[in-house]
């Protein structure tokens, strides 16, 4: 009797790892194509450069493909750029600002062709380097990126409002 229980639990339990198995391999993966951005006509992209000084009054502007090509450049008049990206670019781009006379590069990532206006600056810098090293310049990695590059002091938050707990409003045991 003991027998026979055992080897018929043995039987549904093989075949149900079988037939869990054959429902998995019927089962397909959602592939999410990759959709490459670019712009489909010339577009002219402007903004406003500055470093921790202020505004940089003259210099020069490059935009480069992740592929370090120049797409096309312009100088700055007054912290004020604007460039004219031709027609099927891909994107991402990088848009890099220099000051005249000095080494520090400042850029900004551009990976959305609907957006025309790009301010340039040190946090826009070290969003971009972010981004890159989480594994490119991608929506993702350039929103999280900015998430943990922008800080909020310490002064600015706040719990207004806060009744209770703390560990019994998010699921605690008190």
């Amino acid at each position: 009797m003991k027998r026979n229980l055992i080897s018929s639990l043995i039987g549904v339990v093989l075949g149900s790892l079988l037939l869990s198995g054959c429902d998995d391999s019927q089962k397909s993966a959602k592939v999410f194509p990759t959709v490459v951005r670019k712009y489909t006509q010339n577009t002219a992209i402007e903004g406003i450069v500055s470093n921790n000084k202020g505004v940089l009054k003259t210099g020069h502007v490059k935009v480069i493909s992740t592929s370090d090509q120049l797409i096309t450049q312009a100088n700055l008049d007054s912290g004020h750029y604007k460039v004219e990206i031709p027609a099927n670019t891909d994107l991402p781009i990088l848009i890099i600002a220099i000051a005249e006379g000095e080494t520090e590069k400042l850029s900004v990532a551009v990976v959305d062709d609907s957006i025309k206006q790009y301010q340039i600056n040190p946090t826009t810098t070290a969003i971009a380097k972010a981004a890159k090293a989480m594994g490119g310049y991608t929506r993702a990695n350039l929103v999280r990126a900015a998430e943990e590059t922008v800080h909020i002091p310490d002064a600015n938050k706040t719990t207004t409002g806060w009744r209770g707990d703390p560990t019994t409003q998010y699921g605690g045991w008190h």
